[in-house]
C-alpha cells in the first residue's frame, strides 16, 4: 500500500537507513552495556553495575522507538544479530576487560552512537519528518549526557 503523509519515498527511504544503522548500534550497545553490566568487577563494583543497569534499561526502551518508527515509515525494521552486525560500527565485547576499560569503551561507543545520529539529523532527507529528528534529538540527548558522565570517570 502506498504511503501518503508528505515525505518523498526517497527521503523516507534514506532516513530508514539511518534509523537502521542506529537501532544496529544501539542494540549492540546495548548488548555491550547488560555484559559489563553482569561482569564488572573491582572498588567501584556497585557504582559502575548500577549505572550500567540504568543504561541498558534505557536503551532497551530505546530500540523499541526506534525500530516502531522504521515501520512507521513503511520498512521493516532489522532485527537480528546478523543484520545488526552489517549494520553497526559499535565493536562487539568479545572479553571481559576490567572496569576502567569498560567504560572507556562504552565512551567511545556512545561517541560513535552520537556521531551517527548527528549526521542523520542533519541530512536533507530527514526535513519534514519532525517525528524521526526528535528520536534522533532524544537520543543525542541521552548519548552525550551519558559520555559525559563516563567521562568524568576516567578524570
Amino acid at each position: 500500500m502506498t504511503i501518503n503523509t508528505g515525505l518523498k519515498a526517497e527521503n523516507r527511504s534514506e532516513i530508514v537507513d539511518g534509523l537502521s544503522k542506529l537501532l544496529a548500534d544501539s542494540y549492540t550497545l546495548y548488548l555491550k552495556t547488560h555484559n559489563y553490566h553482569w561482569n564488572v568487577t573491582g572498588p567501584m563494583f556497585t557504582t559502575l553495575h548500577d549505572m550500567f543497569e540504568e543504561h541498558y534499561r534505557e536503551l532497551a526502551e530505546a530500540v523499541d522507538v526506534i525500530a516502531e518508527r522504521i515501520r512507521a515509515l513503511g520498512e521493516f525494521a532489522p532485527g537480528s544479530y546478523q543484520a545488526f552486525s552489517k549494520l553497526t560500527d559499535i565493536i562487539e565485547e568479545t572479553e571481559v576487560p576490567d572496569a576502567q576499560v569498560m567504560i572507556k569503551n562504552l565512551l567511545d561507543s556512545h561517541e560513535t552512537i552520537i556521531r551517527h545520529a548527528r549526521k542523520v539529523i542533519t541530512s536533507g532527507a530527514i526535513e519534514g519528518d519532525e517525528v524521526s529528528a526528535d528520536i534522533l534529538t532524544q537520543r543525542m540527548d541521552f548519548h552525550e549526557k551519558t559520555a559525559w558522565m563516563l567521562r568524568s570517570l576516567l578524570g
